[in-house]
């Protein structure tokens, strides 16, 4: 791993202190400076831009909410970390805005090595600077208008329950991606990052999405990606499909309650880089589809001839920036090649890579299927050749053989 340059930004001269102390051991791997001002911490960004901005939120001057917006706009490649003991609401969902994630202090020092390092890690899935760049800069993803207006709907109803509310969120996954990036940040106070939509929707209460949705406009209405060939619609319907698959083969499987929300949710982001590429690139991205035309397998393919990254990569990176579970990234990361992943076994990964199979080819019986593009190599090594069927049939129990 290259050396990553870090500047940690905190008006107090004893946090600094506290900081550098608690950071020695990553000396050697780290280049950091300490600073003690949001204009000190631009001045160092000009002289050399660096990789980690970590920025206390509440700062005379400059706060770091407004630190990090400048840093979005000059230096959109930089990851932008707030670690602040701060705590009110509009400070909070204002800071959300323009940073990756929300650490509170005070921080444990594996939480936070592990927070800065696991982020730049993730740099290396986005491929070109361009496409890294573009992800950084998005913050909300375009959110289907009709999904928008009837979880506004629903919450406008005197009788609304936390399961009417995460029912709706469930159906759009750019909905779910931002709902669970506020869940996760440290603000919520949780031990361990949430991968499931119902319990994220009981965690932060009816009040609160209430809040979130009408008041902050964290899931503002937005226009689609203006992308001629880009279907959000298509994309929608395929995503709720491959999260279905996904959660009835890790039932299947015989798999915990928690891997099987973890599927579920993998299974919805799995293609959520196409709509980044999609809103942040839409001419190139266009282009694209336009060379895809009718043969959908040649897609991962083009997109790394014409943008040097693929949707797969960008949705990993972009979701691991957010904070959401590393086995969440990989799943998106490696579902077109489980065979790349890390993870040893059938994991997340090759549960994810069947179910966008099964959502795309429901009625295709043959496993050896050209069209199919399922990896026998992979399923055999784990023994799960024989299995296709089974899913197939037990989603279709489910969905009565509907192709997304």
């Amino acid at each position: 791993m290259n050396e990553i340059r870090v500047i940690f930004v905190d008006d107090e001269p004893r946090v600094l202190e506290g900081l550098k102390r608690m950071l020695r051991p990553k000396r050697n791997e780290w280049n950091m400076k300490f600073v003690g001002s949001a204009q000190a911490a631009l001045d160092s960004l000009k002289q050399e831009p660096c990789e980690v901005v970590v920025t206390d939120m509440r700062m005379p001057g400059m706060n770091g909410a407004e630190l990090l917006e400048v840093v979005q706009r000059d230096y959109p490649d930089t990851i932008r970390l707030i670690l602040s003991g701060q705590a009110e609401t509009e400070s909070v969902m204002k800071a959300l805005g323009v940073s990756h994630q929300f650490l509170s202090k005070p921080c444990d020092a594996d939480i936070l090595q592990g927070t800065i390092t696991r982020a730049f890690a993730l740099r290396d899935l986005a491929g070109s600077v361009a496409v890294k760049a573009l992800v950084a800069r998005i913050n909300k993803l375009p959110t289907l208008p009709s999904t928008y207006q009837k979880l506004v709907e629903t919450l406008r109803q005197p009788n609304s329950s936390i399961d009417d509310v995460s029912r709706v969120i469930a159906t759009d996954p750019a909905m779910t991606a931002r709902l669970l990036k506020l869940v996760n940040s440290a603000y919520f106070g949780l031990q361990k990052p949430v991968a499931d939509i119902v319990r994220a929707g009981a965690l932060l209460g009816l009040d609160r999405i209430m809040a979130l949705v009408l008041g902050q406009g964290i899931f503002s209405d937005c226009a689609p990606p203006k992308v001629p060939s880009f279907n959000m619609d298509a994309l929608w319907q395929h995503s709720v499909s491959t999260a279905t698959a996904a959660h009835r083969i890790a039932i299947e499987e015989g798999l915990d309650r928690d891997f099987v929300a973890a599927a579920f949710l993998a299974g919805m982001l799995h293609d959520i880089g196409k709509l980044v590429l999609a809103m942040g690139l839409p001419e190139q991205y266009e282009r694209v589809l336009q060379r895809v035309g009718d043969s959908p397998g040649a897609l991962h393919a083009i997109e790394m001839l014409e943008l040097q990254a693929a949707h797969t990569d960008v949705g990993a990176y972009l979701v691991g920036l957010w904070g959401l579970p590393n086995t969440i990234a990989e799943a998106i990361a490696y579902h077109e090649d489980p065979s790349q992943s890390p993870n040893e076994g059938f994991g997340l990964a090759g549960i994810v890579h069947v179910a966008d199979r099964l959502a795309h080819f429901p009625d295709t019986t043959d496993p050896a299927a050209p069209e199919l593009g399922l990896n026998l190599d992979y399923l055999r090594k784990h023994g799960r050749a024989g299995r296709w069927n089974e899913w197939r049939e037990a989603f279709a129990a489910i969905t009565h053989g509907v192709k997304s």
